[in-house]
């Protein structure tokens, strides 16, 4: 493991032991990833961001696509954490694409958002982030060679990270619209189709619910 700011944990791979019984025993996951592009086969997954309640952040790089990420993989099918992502839909595919892992519980902030913001149309992390919480967040580096031999910087780490230390506030918040709402029981409906979407985008089979 090195660290290059002392706020991240950063590893090759997959998280230690030590941070893994840490992360097994949270309620909530917050996760995100960073890969060459858009395209499920084509594109390999580079990174991986995890933030728990108690602000614990770690990214992982992911050297190929042959590696291999047990602790992870364990943390992201167990079936008692919630694991909140913004796009679900995308960052479930990149995982189960690359790593073979079948991600469990899910929270979208993103669907989320859609069903509780719906007085905007601006669904997006930064957006959503800085109404909900008043924080302006730095996408500056969100267009970067994460599958670089080099190391990354560390403004890239900190976008990274930044990604994720804010995921179970603002799903604390959306809760209670949704809840206020009475769109709750959807958004819960909404959230257990996302694997799905997700091995369909994988197969290229994206647009299949279009007429």
């Amino acid at each position: 493991m090195e660290n290059r700011n002392e706020n991240i944990n950063f590893f090759h791979n997959d998280i230690n032991k030590n941070l893994f019984n840490l992360y097994k025993n949270s309620s909530f996951l917050a996760v995100d990833t960073e890969a060459m592009g858009l395209v499920h086969g084509r594109d390999r997954l580079c990174l991986i961001q995890i933030c728990n309640e108690l602000n614990v952040t770690s990214c992982i790089k992911i050297e190929l696509k042959t590696s291999s990420s047990p602790h992870i993989k364990k943390l992201f099918e167990d079936e008692s954490i919630t694991k909140i992502f913004h796009y679900a839909r995308f960052d479930v595919a990149a995982l189960k694409c690359n790593l073979g892992i079948n991600t469990k519980n899910i929270f979208c902030t993103k669907i989320a958002s859609k069903l509780a913001r719906t007085y905007t149309n601006k669904h997006g992390l930064k957006d959503l982030i800085n109404e909900l919480l008043g924080i302006e967040l730095d996408k500056s580096s969100q267009s970067s060679d994460w599958g670089s031999n080099d190391n990354l910087t560390t403004k890239q780490l900190d976008y990274a990270a930044n990604d994720v230390r804010y995921l179970i506030k603002a799903m604390n918040e959306l809760e209670k619209i949704l809840k206020r709402e009475g769109r709750y029981e959807l958004a819960q409906k909404c959230f257990n189709t996302i694997p799905i979407h997700s091995d369909l985008d994988i197969l290229r089979f994206s647009n299949i619910f279009e007429h």
